[in-house]
Formats: C-alpha cells, sequence, structure tokens
C-alpha cells in the first residue's frame, strides 16, 4: 500500500463509542447503561480545539440513542468528526444466538447472521447520524471469515478490527499476535483497507518481542520485570492502561519502524468516572484529559499530523 511522498506519517484517534457495561462479568444483552454519552459532547469540543477529527465508532444502543446522535450529528455534519460502525453482537438485533463468549466476537456467527445484525446497525447508523459509515472495526477485535465480504457488500472501505501483537483465541476469538502494524489491502481489488490499531514493542529486547513476548503469558510476573528494567515492552497506542511516559515511546517507536497511519483508540465509556478500570474518579477523568494533552502537543512535536478516514481515502494509492 503506498501514500504519496507529502503525506508523511500521520495519525487517527478512534473512539469504540459504546454502552457501559461490567467488563468482569459474563456478557449479557441486558443490563447495560448510557450515561457516558452525555460526555461525547465535551470530548468532541476538545478535540475541535485542537484541530483532531475523531472517528466514532458506535454500536447498536449508542446509533439509537437520541442523546448520542444529537451530540455528534452536527459535528459530523461539519465534517468535524466523523462516524464508523462497531459491532457488539451481543446488543445487536436480530437476537438470534445465544449470548456467551465465543458468539461475542461476531466473526464467529452463522454468516447470515453476521451480515444481517451488521446491516441494520448500519442502516441504524446512517439514520441516527445522517451520515454513511465507511470504516467498520469488530467489537472484541472479532473478525471472522465472512466479515470481509459483509464489509465490502454495504461500501465500508477500512478496517480498523486488526489489533496487532494481542491474542484473544483463548476465548475464541482471532489472534493477531504475527499481523502487521502497517496498513494493507485486504481484497485483490484493493477496495478494502485494513488499518490496524497500533502496538509496538520497545525496549533492549524489542526486536524478539514478537517471539518472546507471547511465550510468557503465562507469567505476567516476567513482563512486569522485563518492562520495568527497559528490557521488553508492550506499547498499545491508548490511554487506557497506558502512561503518558509510555505511550510516548510508543510514539518514538512507530515513527522510528515507519509506520504510515499511527492509530489511537479508547472505548468511550472513560468519558465519564466509574465505568471502566481506567477512570474511577473525576481526578481519574482529568488525567484522562492531561494525557490527550500532552499526546496531541508530542504529536505536533514530531510533525506528525493528525488525519481522517476522509483523508486517508484521498491520500491513499492503487499502485
Amino acid at each position: 500500500m503506498h501514500f504519496p511522498a507529502d503525506f508523511g506519517q500521520r495519525f487517527i484517534l478512534t473512539v469504540d463509542t459504546e454502552e457501559e457495561f461490567d467488563w468482569a462479568q459474563p456478557i449479557r444483552r441486558e443490563g447495560y447503561t448510557l450515561h457516558s454519552v452525555t460526555r461525547l459532547a465535551r470530548f468532541q469540543e476538545f478535540c475541535e480545539g485542537v484541530g483532531v477529527v475523531p472517528i466514532y465508532l458506535v454500536d447498536y444502543p449508542i446509533a439509537t440513542s437520541p442523546a448520542a446522535c444529537e451530540a455528534l450529528r452536527p459535528a459530523i455534519a461539519a465534517g468535524k468528526a466523523e462516524i464508523g460502525v462497531q459491532l457488539h453482537p451481543w446488543v445487536s438485533p436480530p437476537h438470534d444466538e445465544d449470548v456467551n463468549e465465543f458468539n461475542s466476537f461476531a466473526g464467529n456467527l452463522p454468516a447470515a447472521l453476521e451480515r444481517e445484525k451488521f446491516r441494520r446497525l448500519r442502516d441504524a447508523i446512517e439514520q441516527g447520524f445522517g451520515a454513511i459509515p465507511l470504516i467498520y472495526r469488530a467489537g472484541r477485535y472479532g473478525l471472522g471469515p465472512d466479515t470481509a465480504s459483509v464489509l465490502t457488500d454495504h461500501g465500508i472501505a477500512i478496517d480498523t478490527s486488526v489489533r496487532s501483537r494481542f491474542d484473544y483465541s483463548v476465548g475464541g476469538g482471532p489472534n493477531y499476535r504475527d499481523h502487521p502494524i502497517v496498513p494493507w489491502w485486504i481484497d485483490p481489488v484493493r477496495g478494502l483497507m485494513e488499518l490496524p490499531l497500533t502496538t509496538v514493542y520497545w525496549g533492549l529486547l524489542r526486536q524478539f518481542g514478537p517471539w518472546l513476548y507471547p511465550k510468557m503469558w503465562r507469567v505476567p510476573q516476567l513482563r512486569g520485570l522485563l518492562a520495568r528494567i527497559g528490557m521488553l515492552e508492550r506499547i498499545p497506542l491508548t490511554p487506557e492502561g497506558v502512561t503518558l511516559d509510555e505511550v510516548i515511546r510508543g510514539i518514538d517507536i512507530a515513527i522510528d519502524e515507519g509506520v504510515p497511519v499511527l492509530v489511537f483508540s479508547f472505548h468511550s465509556p472513560s468519558l465519564a468516572p466509574g465505568f471502566t478500570p481506567y477512570v474511577r474518579s473525576e481526578a481519574d477523568l482529568d488525567a484522562f484529559y492531561d494525557w490527550w494533552r500532552a499526546v496531541f502537543a508530542y504529536l505536533q512535536r514530531r510533525q506528525i499530523a493528525p488525519t481522517s478516514v476522509a483523508g486517508l481515502m484521498q491520500s491513499v494509492t492503487l499502485a
């Protein structure tokens, strides 16, 4: 995949815009809340103040929330935000499957059911937000063998479900451990781009990260030790569980490795205290915004400009 010479390196900000539920409990179809929707407007205003176009990847409860549509629709219409699809199958109709961990990865569902859930969600997004979504992220990063055809048949141009260097196979999900961190074409006609979330290895042993890090999954204490002594650390570009010092190191590695598009992400319930493990108080929320301020300032200092789905589609070449 090629970008023009003047494209340089860019970044995008993706928001997994979803309902609140207890991450520590088994997945349920009912019992979720939407309290953090009221915080979307503040985050959008914050992004507009620094010239960043956030990409809201919304699931069915958000797509059918009048409050969410009201908060984001003006910014989307003005080109100051973009909308995409995030399929949480357990809360997306039709509800024809058992709710369990295996079925929480949409790619594990029967092909016709995955397709119908996607279609209804995509249509709800277009109706609620007044825009046609062009980007997709599977909830829980759950791609499957039929997902690409579903996306291309519904006009999706970019998939951003691959979380490179993570393995979800223990729960029945995909293994992205060996996937690249640079974009690639999924289909032979080059109509569907994969834009993986950015995760890098840092430390003296980082060249061995793809081989060594997975071998330590049974020994998390060893992972922690190697990170503390600067030997090996896996750094995803997210404020959730990643300190500012860590993400700066991750940005530097991604730049040095020539990653053309740095993909940042977080979950929208982190915009309000008490709904994710990462933001438990108003002080945590203040620190969350401070993290982003520092990251945006550092990216500007490193001359990594923001881009968007529209910007990527205009820039990528098919050669």
